[in-house]
């Protein structure tokens, strides 16, 4: 494992050594996990698992009409295929 130095606002290092003290673990441990984070969240991790995160992003929206009602709108005008 590489150390690395990095220079963080006392802000920053309080809040890091309290998260740290709160789960039991040492800053460079907790350090460790949101860089591990972070590169899970990175476009450049990225495959196919864009499908899974984008997946029913607008579900919950009331402003996007239902797919399925919008085709049977347009299809009204035509005939039924009942007598083929």
């Amino acid at each position: 494992m590489t150390r690395i130095l990095a220079d963080l606002p006392e802000e920053d290092i309080a809040w890091l050594d309290e998260r740290a003290a709160q789960q039991g673990k040492s800053r460079a441990s907790v350090l460790r996990e949101a860089v591990k984070a972070f590169k899970a969240q990175s476009p450049a991790n990225d495959s196919k698992d864009w499908i899974e995160r984008w997946a029913g992003l607008w579900a919950d929206r009331d402003d996007i009409p239902d797919g399925v009602e919008y085709q049977r709108t347009m299809r009204e005008d035509r005939r039924p295929y009942d007598d083929i």
